[in-house]
C-alpha cells in the first residue's frame, strides 16, 4: 500500500498500547515524508526519535556494532559482534523485501539532514526558548501579527516561571510586559529580560491603553514583578534556557544545501512541567509560522508529536500546549502543513480536536474504555462512518504487534489492515546523553567512540536553498 503524501495534509493519529509498534510506524512515516522531500518537525517526548540519526547507508554490520550491546536481550550469550551481524541481516531482509537496497539507503542519508535540539541541555543543540523576546525577528518588519503572537507566548512562559498569571487577555503583568517589549522590538532593538526589568522600574511610557500607568499597574506591583524577574535572571539553571539556537521554525524547515531537514526537538530529559512550558512556546511558534504561509493543498511540511498524552487533554484541562495544538488540527491543512500525533493513552485526549484527522492508524488496545474512546473519535454523524468505527473497535483487540487498522478518509473503501515496512533507521530506543553524542558524531562523519571523551557534534546547518518539496508517496 502506498499512501500519497498529500493525504497527511488532513493530519493523522496513531494509537496503540505499549509494544504495539507506534514509534516504528511514526518513524517510517517520517522517513517516507523525507524521501518525498517534505521537511519534518518532530516533538520527541520519550527519547526515541533521535534514532533517525541511525539511518546507516549500507547493510554492513560495522556501523551497528556501537549499538549492539545496548540491544542485547536478557540471557543473550552472543558477543556484540554477533548481535551486530544478526541486526544487519534482519535489517537487510526487512528492507529488501520492500525494494529498499543500499543505493536507496545511501540516497536517503545523503538527501536528509537530521538536527537534534535539546532545550535546557547541551546533549544536542541547545535552544534559546525566549528568542522571540530577546532576539529581534525580521518578522516585526514583514509580519508583525505573527511576531506578536510569538512574543505573547514567550511573555506567558516568563510569567509562568515567576508564578504570575500568564493569560494574555486578563493578566495586567502580561499586557505591560508585552507593551514594553513590543515598543523596543518595533524600534529595532532586542527586549531581553534585563532591559525589561529596567523598564519596569523606570517606565519609558506613561499610559497603557486609556489609563495612566500607575492606575493600570501600581508602582509597588511593578517593583514586585521586577524583583521576581531579577531572581529568575540570577538563576544559573535558567541561563541554559537563554542560549543556543533561535526558535525560528521557518528557518528550521527550509531545505538546506540540497537536503531535506528533519528537526527533532527532544524534551525527554525535562520534567513534566518544563516540557509543557517549552512545548507551549514551540507550538505557538509553529502555529504563527503556519498562518504566515500561503494556502496550499500539497503537503509542504509535516509536524509529528510522538506521545501526545498530557499535552492535548479534554476539557477543562488547559496546558500551554493545548491551544496551539487544537488550532493546528483545525487550521494547518489549509496551508499544506500536516500534523501526526501518537499516543498509548487514548482515554486522556481531546477527541473533539482529533476528530479533524483524516487518517487513523489504530494498533492493539487492551481495555474496553480505550477502544470505546477511539470509536468515539472516529465516528461521525453518518451511519456508514459509525459502522466503520465500530468495526475498527472490534478488530483492534485481536491485533498482533506492528499490525494496525487504518482508516484513510481519502482512500476508497477500507478500513485496511496494515503492517508498516521496517524502518531504515535502527530503532535503538531512548538514547542516553552519551549515546546521543555518539550518534551525532557518527552522522557528521566523525569517528565514533563509546568512551567518556566523546564530544558533541558540530552544528549540521548548511546555507539555505529555495526549492520546494515534491509530492511523492509516503
Amino acid at each position: 500500500m502506498l499512501v500519497p503524501a498529500h493525504h497527511l495534509v488532513t493530519h493523522g493519529v496513531v494509537v496503540g498500547m505499549t509494544g504495539s509498534g507506534k514509534t516504528g510506524l511514526v518513524t517510517v512515516m517520517v522517513e517516507e515524508a523525507l524521501r518525498a522531500g517534505v521537511p519534518v518537525l518532530a516533538v520527541d517526548v520519550k527519547g526515541d526519535l533521535p534514532n533517525l540519526l541511525l539511518a546507516f547507508d549500507s547493510f554492513a554490520a560495522e556501523p551497528l556494532l556501537p549499538w549492539a550491546g545496548a540491544m542485547m536481550l536478557p540471557n543473550d550469550s552472543r558477543s556484540e559482534a554477533e548481535i551486530a551481524a544478526a541486526l544487519a541481516d534482519e535489517r537487510r531482509t526487512s528492507l529488501q523485501a520492500w525494494g529498499i537496497d543500499e543505493p536507496a539507503l545511501a540516497a536517503f542519508r545523503a538527501g536528509t539532514e537530521v538536527r537534534i535540539i535539546t532545550p535546557g541541555s547541551s546533549a544536542g543543540e541547545s535552544l534559546h526558548v525566549l528568542s522571540s523576546l530577546e532576539r529581534r525577528s525580521p518578522r516585526w518588519d514583514t509580519d508583525p501579527e505573527a511576531a506578536r503572537a510569538s512574543l505573547s507566548a514567550a511573555v506567558s512562559l516568563v510569567l509562568r516561571l515567576v508564578g504570575r498569571d500568564p493569560d494574555p487577555a486578563r493578566s495586567k503583568e502580561h499586557v505591560l510586559l508585552s507593551v514594553l517589549a513590543e515598543r523596543r522590538l518595533r524600534g529595532g532593538e532586542a527586549a531581553d529580560l534585563g532591559v525589561l526589568l529596567h523598564d519596569l522600574v523606570e517606565p519609558p511610557i506613561e499610559v497603557v491603553g486609556a489609563l495612566p500607568l500607575d492606575s493600570f499597574l501600581p508602582k509597588t506591583d511593578r517593583r514586585s514583578l521586577a524583583a521576581a524577574l531579577n531572581t529568575l535572571l540570577a538563576s544559573p539553571t535558567f541561563a541554559s534556557w537563554r542560549t543556543g539556537a533561535t526558535l525560528d521554525v521557518a528557518s528550521w524547515l527550509t531545505p538546506q544545501g540540497g537536503k531535506t531537514p528533519a528537526v527533532v526537538v527532544s524534551v525527554a530529559h525535562l520534567d513534566d512541567e518544563e516540557r509543557a512550558l517549552v512545548l507551549g512556546v514551540l507550538l505557538e511558534e509553529v502555529l504563527s509560522w503556519t498562518r504566515s504561509l500561503p494556502g496550499r493543498q500539497r503537503l509542504r511540511a509535516l509536524v509529528v508529536f510522538d506521545e501526545i498524552y498530557g499535552f492535548l487533554p479534554p476539557h477543562p484541562q488547559n496546558p500551554p500546549t493545548k491551544r496551539p495544538l487544537v488550532s493546528l488540527m483545525k487550521q494547518a491543512r489549509a496551508f499544506g502543513v500536516g500534523v501526526v500525533v501518537a499516543t498509548q493513552n487514548p482515554m486522556d485526549l481531546d477527541y473533539r480536536a482529533l476528530g479533524n484527522a483524516g487518517m487513523w492508524c489504530v494498533g492493539r488496545l487492551q481495555t474496553d474504555a480505550d477502544r470505546e474512546r477511539v470509536v468515539e473519535g472516529l465516528a461521525s454523524g453518518e451511519a456508514r462512518e459509525r459502522d466503520s468505527a465500530k468495526a475498527i473497535g472490534a478488530s483492534v483487540k485481536r491485533l498482533s504487534p506492528r499490525w494496525f487498522v487504518m482508516r484513510d478518509a481519502h482512500a476508497q473503501g477500507g478500513p485496511f489492515l496494515l503492517q508498516p515496512r521496517g524502518s531504515m533507521s535502527l530503532l535503538r530506543g531512548p538514547m542516553t546523553r552519551r549515546e546521543l553524542e555518539m550518534a551525532l558524531r557518527a552522522r557528521s562523519g566523525a569517528p565514533v567512540s563509546t568512551g567518556q571523551g566523546t564530544a558533541p557534534a558540530p552544528p549540521l546547518i548548511a546555507p539555505p536553498r529555495n526549492d520546494e518539496p515534491g509530492d511523492a508517496h509516503a
